[in-house]
């Protein structure tokens, strides 16, 4: 089991930033791969960022130039850095692990595990 505990989000104005971290604990392994998506109100969970166990990392195009993904291994933490927020970017973000990587998945359904969520608004 692993577990994910996202923090860090918050209301912000368009233009601001902010930083998402999910901490993880249990059978953590640096072998696994990392990712954050997230869900605006009616609309479906959306891949924003990946980052592999060797470090690759993969945006969506929404987001890339703006959005930064990194990991800590010594810390069983990844990151999400948000820079010029829009309104657009509002939703709950979740962090998400691939524990058994094949290759790099873009969707939900390739992650084994998911924190609770943690809410961005970005005010206009």
């Amino acid at each position: 089991q692993v577990q994910l505990v996202e923090s860090g989000g918050g209301l912000v104005q368009t233009g601001g930033s902010l930083r998402l971290s999910c901490a993880a604990s249990g059978r953590t392994k640096s072998s696994h791969n990392m990712g954050w998506f997230r869900q605006a109100p009616g609309k479906e969970r959306e891949f924003v960022a990946t980052i592999t166990w060797s470090g690759s990392t993969y945006y969506a195009d929404s987001v890339k130039g703006r959005f930064t993904i990194s990991r800590d291994n010594a810390k069983n933490t990844v990151y999400l850095q948000m820079n010029s927020l829009k309104p657009e970017d509002t939703a709950v973000y979740y962090c998400a692990a691939d524990t058994s990587p094949t290759t790099v998945v873009l969707t939900p359904s390739g992650y084994d595990y998911w924190g609770q969520g943690t809410q961005v608004t970005v005010s206009s």
